[in-house]
This record gives structure tokens, sequence and C-alpha cells, in this order.
């Protein structure tokens, strides 16, 4: 195949699983069109049929990532409880991943639509930074806004527990966690 050809419809569907699954970084839609040589728009549709056939695609603010069925060994995993306004969230997000957490994803329970989730997958502050920077530029509204009192969870990874205990005290002293 030519260099300059795009890769067409089945073919890029299987590259893209190919190329996420490959990887542990997130991989912007942009890249996975250039890679292909189709738009963004094209990618974006390719990752809806994929997720309709159950592949575990999810977007992050960094780009798409295949999220390995299999369990990591030696990570924890723990869901926490937290409240605080919206100007908070880089604050939250810093002392998580300053204590050697990954935040992976962020859960309300909306009142009409029940639970809602949304992956976050950071892991330090150049991805906080991002991601903060990424809800600003779309203008996007934070899940705890759609929440009484911005009540919501995260699941948190982590090498070890200390990780999650500190993280877990520093969200304390910081009037962020909920008990």
């Amino acid at each position: 195949m030519n260099e300059n050809e795009k890769i067409l419809g089945e073919e890029r569907r299987e590259f893209i699983v190919k190329t996420l699954r490959t990887t542990d970084k997130p991989i912007p839609g942009r890249e996975l069109g250039e890679m292909t040589k189709v738009s963004r728009q094209v990618i974006v549709g390719d990752i809806t049929l994929l997720k309709a056939r159950n592949e575990p695609i999810i977007a992050t603010s960094q780009g798409y990532v295949y999220m390995h069925t299999h369990v990591v060994p030696g990570k924890m995993k723990k869901t926490i409880v937290c409240r605080h306004t919206p100007e908070q969230t880089e604050e939250e997000l810093n002392i998580l991943v300053d204590n050697g957490v990954t935040v992976k994803d962020v859960k309300i329970e909306h009142p009409v639509y029940g639970d809602l989730s949304a992956s976050v997958m950071v892991s330090n502050r150049n991805e906080v930074k991002e991601f903060i920077k990424k809800i600003g530029e779309e203008k996007a509204v934070f899940l705890l806004n759609l929440t009484e009192g911005g009540i919501h969870l995260h699941t948190l990874l982590a090498d070890n527990e200390i990780q999650i205990k500190n993280a877990e005290e520093a969200l304390r002293k910081a009037d962020i966690l909920v008990e």
C-alpha cells in the first residue's frame, strides 16, 4: 500500500485496535487520523463502531486508550468519595498524582440518568494540567457540577496501599475527602 493512501473501513478499525492494544499511552484521534490518512472525525466514528463491538476503548483528555482486561499484578484499586468546588479540581487531582496515584475515572449519581462516569486517566501533574486545560478550551462542565454539593467518586490505581493512604490523608487535610 502507498504511504499516502488512506486505510479503508474494516482494515482501518483493525489497525486502530492493534495500535491501541500495543501501547499504554493515550493516542489522540488526530494522530490516529494521520497514521491512517483520514480525518479525526472518521476516527471518532470508527471508535464508536469499535465500542459497539465491545472493544474496551475509552476516550481520555490525552487521547484514546485500550483498557486491557487483565489485572496488572501488584496494582491496588480503590474507590473514594470526594466533595469540592469546580475550582478545586486541579488541586484535588494534583494531590492524588503527587502521592503516586493514577486517577482512573470520575463517577456521579445523576437524579435523572442515574450513574454517570467519565474517564480521567491522569498520573502526573502534566496530565492534570492538560486535563484542566482541555476542560477550559472545550468549555466543558465538570461532572461534579451535576450533583448536589459536588459529591463524586474516583477510582484510584496505585502501586501499593501506602500511596493510597497518603493520598487519602492529603485529601482529608484539604477537606476534600468524604468519609
